[in-house]
């Protein structure tokens, strides 16, 4: 999530009650989770044996609950709860807004794009030249939609992202701050649900094809002209490359990375990531022609034991 505005870090460090360590010059242009981070964002980190991931990250200023180190050009915010400081970040600069109108005032949409009935769209959304969004469909705040885009019925976009932090008390929900990003050319089958990112985007390339009932978790990066059937699911923060095929029910863990002109055989699970121009079947997902191989010597094993003496 970029800041409308840079804002110096001793303002962010007052904020959240919080010591400096490192260059109290800084100016924090965006907040963002560690996977997705970039120069001049802010990062947070609470458990001691990632200090040195988001130290060495992107990151230009990492809040944190323990002295440390602080690599030159950066700096560190020092308080006593990390996680309950970066979200409290959030909150101040996507505060929650709720609706109380079928279509946001702030929202902008293209003359030549087609409303129907019923469709509700949050603040702050963009929505392209030529697109069709169908009755029912919920494009929710601060989602960007680019031209020729057709969003069915029932279709949910910028949902909220299924992430909490867990104390011994139970779980506490994330703020979402990021956005979901609809590039040009895209088709949202009727019944998907496409999350925001926690605070950086969720992304679907230009000329990519989902049927219905497909769910896409947070912060996913869908790339160009992907294809997938039926009640696929994808984990958030997982990468998937251009032109790859997902049969029906196929199931994507969080975090991985699925290369360029994967296909993907209909109701495997993928638990690990995948090299690109292969073709994959079964759970956990494996190359199609040794799977078939594996199946092929199951069926025999019965026969085998027969024949024992």
């Amino acid at each position: 999530m970029k800041f409308k505005q840079p804002i110096p870090i001793t303002e962010i460090a007052t904020k959240i009650n919080a010591k400096i360590i490192g260059d109290s010059s800084l100016l924090a242009y965006g907040i963002n989770e560690i996977h997705k981070v970039e120069k001049g964002d802010i990062t947070f980190v609470d458990v001691k044996k990632y200090f040195d991931k988001s130290l060495q990250s992107n990151a230009t200023i990492i809040i944190l609950n323990e002295q440390t180190t602080c690599p030159e050009g950066k700096a560190l915010l020092l308080c006593d709860a990390p996680f309950k400081a970066y979200d409290q970040l959030i909150q101040a600069h996507r505060p929650f807004k709720a609706l109380n109108q079928m279509i946001d005032p702030s929202a902008k949409v293209h003359s030549s794009t087609i409303i129907e009935p019923n469709v509700i769209i949050g603040n702050d959304v963009q929505i392209g030249k030529n697109c069709h969004i169908q009755a029912n469909a919920v494009i929710a705040e601060h989602s960007i939609i680019g031209d020729n885009a057709i969003i069915q019925s029932g279709a949910i976009i910028g949902t909220e992202a299924f992430y909490f932090k867990r104390y011994p008390s139970g779980y506490t929900k994330w703020r979402s701050g990021g956005r979901v990003v609809i590039e040009n050319d895209v088709y949202i089958g009727a019944g998907c649900t496409i999350n925001k990112g926690v605070s950086g985007d969720t992304v679907i390339g230009a000329g990519s094809k989902l049927d219905c009932q497909i769910h896409i978790g947070h912060g996913a990066v869908i790339g160009k002209n992907c294809l997938f059937a039926a009640q696929v699911g994808i984990g958030g923060k997982t990468i998937i490359e251009d032109e790859v095929v997902l049969y029906g029910q196929v199931g994507i863990a969080q975090n991985l990375h699925i290369g360029k002109k994967t296909v993907v055989l209909a109701k495997s699970g993928v638990s690990k990531s995948l090299e690109g121009g292969k073709v994959y079947f079964g759970t956990p997902a494996t190359e199609a022609r040794e799977k078939y191989k594996e199946l092929a010597a199951l069926r025999r094993l019965p026969n085998f034991f027969r024949q024992q003496p």
